[in-house]
């Protein structure tokens, strides 16, 4: 291996742990969304507009308007003023603006590597399901924040657990495969032997686990119980 591939793998890796860390950085950004009940506060999804926030009156009171006409605002925020409209804006503005750089960020830079050729080519198709399952969680993520816009005051916690579901497999996969560039190796994470089920049936376990934890988030389940030890 020459001086430039060492250079081009080096940078394959960094990318790839720069990937992993923005992703993680979406799913705290998206919980906090969904904490503060913000998810529902941009009612179209903007796939090519809505890059810059409203920067005048006319399109703040657009905003707002359009967000007047779905139940969370009839129901439970009726008395919102635009200051506080303005607030959990910003919450669904970022996490978007997030979402559209993790995109480009993944993408660029894999037309680059494919184009360079330096890079192991099972790598590389790894990453080309990284790039689908990004596609497909931005498709999810609007099909998530549609069931809030007609008939609930929130979104759907099915979908929610799904568009939970597909960032942790995301993080997931990028992860072994920072492992797999790291140690110059192509171990499949799905090999089933004596010695790998016991942490495969953990990993399943926490998987599980965080899928409810959406259905608990979605429902607002976690109010039912709010002392020690039902909690």
């Amino acid at each position: 291996m020459n001086l430039n591939e060492k250079k081009i793998n080096k940078l394959f890796y960094y990318w790839l742990y720069a990937s992993l860390l923005l992703i993680i950085s979406i799913v705290i950004v998206g919980g906090l969304t969904r904490l503060t009940n913000s998810g529902l506060s941009i009612t179209e999804w903007e796939l090519f507009t809505g890059i810059f926030p409203p920067l005048n009156p006319i399109s703040w009171n657009n905003y707002f308007e359009l967000y007047k006409q779905i139940p969370q605002y009839k129901l439970l925020n009726f008395n919102m003023s635009l200051d506080e409209f303005k607030t959990i804006f910003y919450w669904e503005y970022f996490h978007r603006i997030l979402a559209r750089l993790i995109g480009l960020f993944f993408l660029i830079p894999l037309i680059f590597f494919l184009i360079t050729k330096k890079i192991n080519i099972r790598y590389l198709n790894i990453c080309f399901l990284i790039l689908f399952l990004i596609i497909a969680q931005g498709i999810v993520g609007w099909f998530m924040v549609k069931s809030g816009l007609i008939l609930d005051v929130t979104v759907s916690h099915y979908r929610l657990s799904l568009h939970l579901s597909i960032a942790v497999l995301i993080i997931s996969t990028i992860f072994w495969l920072i492992k797999n560039v790291k140690s110059n190796k192509y171990k499949l994470f799905y090999f089933f032997t004596k010695n790998n089920l016991p942490f495969q049936i953990l990993i399943l376990f926490l998987y599980v686990q965080i899928i409810i934890g959406a259905f608990v988030s979605g429902l607002d389940a976690g109010k039912i119980y709010q002392t020690w030890p039902m909690m």
